[in-house]
């Protein structure tokens, strides 16, 4: 018996919009680097882990927090974050 898997795209696009990619960091030294925690459980955990990782490597961190994980990340403070830092890493945690 044959089973057939299907991928979804849980964003409901039905034309993704094209993105070019920014150019990755080549070092973290000196780079001031965002850590979005979505508010999930254990998430402050994760990303103390991941702070602690990145300024031993020379980064400098800054921390923001979204309202609650159910909703996207206001506006707002995603243009704070891209103003402030140079790359971000959001934490996913349960």
């Amino acid at each position: 018996m044959t089973t057939t898997d299907y991928l979804l795209d849980p964003t409901a696009e039905l034309q993704p919009v094209e993105r070019q990619l920014l150019p990755r960091l080549t070092a973290l030294e000196g780079k001031t680097i965002g850590l979005l925690d979505i508010s999930k459980p254990r998430g402050k955990e994760f990303l103390d882990a991941v702070e602690k990782a990145l300024t031993d490597l020379g980064a400098r961190v800054r921390r923001y927090a979204k309202p609650t994980f159910a909703r996207i990340a206001p506006r707002e403070l995603n243009q704070r974050i891209s103003a402030d830092c140079d790359a971000v890493i959001e934490g996913l945690a349960d």
